[in-house]
């Protein structure tokens, strides 16, 4: 994922597979018209997801935790859940400590 502007602080969260986990409330995660891309906004930061990033944000919906993102991937893609899981943690997790997203 490729990020302009200020990183903000980091701190340590836990991003477990019971976690459920949802956008920060001053963040938006949308299709962009003029770029034909999808963009998460932020206060001063614009992210630009890959594609695998937005197959995983996609699912990021305050309901599911992330041992069910990870089985939804798994089962789309055929692939194995552990390593679907090392992925998506570590993104997750990153994603936690820009405040990006919350618990």
């Amino acid at each position: 994922m490729t990020e302009t502007g200020d990183a903000g602080a980091k701190g340590p969260v836990a991003v477990e597979g019971d976690a459920v986990l949802c956008f920060a409330p001053h963040v938006r995660f949308r299709f962009d018209e003029v770029r034909q891309a999808w963009v998460v906004l932020a206060p001063e930061r614009l992210l630009l997801p890959d594609e695998q990033a937005v197959e995983i944000l996609r699912l990021i919906d305050g309901k599911r935790d992330v041992d069910n993102v990870v089985e939804e991937l798994a089962r789309r893609y055929d692939a194995p859940r552990e390593v679907i899981a090392g992925d998506v943690v570590a993104m997750l997790k990153d994603l936690v400590d820009k405040k990006v997203l919350r618990r």
